[in-house]
């Protein structure tokens, strides 16, 4: 798995993070850079020259072609990109190598990439969070509870928690969790989103509930979202680190390969049932040829007498654990997994101590 439970929510989230230092005194070079450090969000700090303070403290140092002379004596350091417009000259890597530069960086060619980094900077990125894609082997499964649960689980340890509806069908996650009236964005308002999607203002613009927060649909006509959109999102909600919970429905489209293809670990829940059994073993096929890492959670109590092995075995998949049915679930009014005693706040929380043991070893 890439991804990692982070456990502290971190209270520099607030605070104003540096910007990349920028060296150099071409004017057109530093509208550039400060064109590209404003799309990132970023604020820059500006040089001529080597700084006295700042150039082993900045997190991305930009220097331009013309400032090399400037900073040959500078402390070798991670982090420094040479920045120019020529595209054909044959000296750029010798220059490179003076300075002790990571990346040589032509624009407009490498203008994206650049973004991205000056972005990455600006929201203090590290390892993205561990995504947990739930998956239902049929109709009725109990996917979308069990993700809800989870993101519960999740959020009640102290994890940074978002809990993303990728369903368009499924009637909305924010009415499973008493929240389909809360204050905050849906998904229609990210239908358009291309490019990067900034990680800090999607989380701010969610409804918060029960300490997490939740990108659902609402109930309007919109129900798809371009493969772009998902994948931008999706990457924008790893980049907050922690955990992220994904509802997926069962077919598998090209909005659903890009959710996939951001997923860590697959639970495909599965009733102990013979036609559950059948109709879960296309789902998993089809999502595993995305997904590498897909198992088995195994609804019971089963009316064919098969047994959660049994269940897994037929499927092919290894078994992530047996969810017991939780009684009164369906009519007490209750969000899946605030019943800190019932089965699947147990369950869910036996399987975040199971995977972050994993990550560890």
């Amino acid at each position: 798995m890439t991804g990692s439970i982070a456990h502290d929510r971190g209270s520099a989230d607030e605070e104003e993070r540096a910007g990349p230092l920028i060296v150099t005194e071409d004017a057109e070079l530093l509208d550039d850079l400060l064109r590209l450090c404003a799309a990132a969000g970023a604020k820059p700090e500006v040089r001529h020259g080597l700084p006295r303070h700042g150039w082993d403290a900045a997190p991305l140092v930009l220097v331009g072609d013309d400032a090399v002379h400037r900073v040959r004596g500078a402390t070798r350091r991670r982090g420094v990109c040479l920045v120019g417009h020529d595209q054909d000259d044959p000296m750029v890597w010798q220059r490179a190598v003076e300075i002790g530069a990571d990346h040589v960086l032509r624009l407009p060619d490498a203008e994206e990439w650049l973004v991205d980094r000056i972005a990455d900077v600006a929201e203090g990125v590290g390892r993205p969070a561990l995504t947990v894609g739930v998956l239902g082997g049929r109709g009725g499964a109990g996917a979308s509870t069990l993700a809800c649960a989870l993101a519960l689980t999740s959020a009640r340890s102290g994890r940074r928690t978002m809990l993303v509806d990728a369903d368009p069908l499924g009637g909305g996650l924010d009415v499973l969790l008493g929240g389909e009236t809360a204050v905050g964005l849906r998904w229609p308002a990210f239908v358009e989103s291309t490019g990067r999607v900034g990680s800090g203002a999607l989380e701010e613009s969610l409804p918060r509930l029960h300490d997490l927060r939740v990108l659902s649909w609402d109930r309007g006509d919109t129900v798809a979202v371009p493969p772009g959109a998902m994948r931008a999102v999706l990457a924008a909600a790893r980049r907050r680190g922690g955990a992220v919970v994904v509802d997926l429905p069962r077919r598998v489209d090209d909005s659903v390969v890009e959710a996939l293809a951001q997923v860590d670990l697959g639970l495909l829940v599965v009733p102990a049932e013979l036609r559950a059994v059948a109709a879960a073993g296309r789902v998993a096929a089809a999502a595993g040829m995305v997904l590498r890492d897909v198992r088995a959670v195994v609804r019971g109590p089963g009316t064919a007498g098969l047994s959660s092995d049994e269940v897994a075995r037929l499927l092919g998949l290894p078994l992530a654990g047996e969810l017991p049915t939780e009684t009164g679930l369906a009519t007490g009014g209750r969000a899946p997994g605030t019943d800190t005693r019932g089965a699947l706040s147990r369950f869910c929380s036996a399987f975040w101590t199971r995977v972050a043991a994993e990550g560890a070893s």
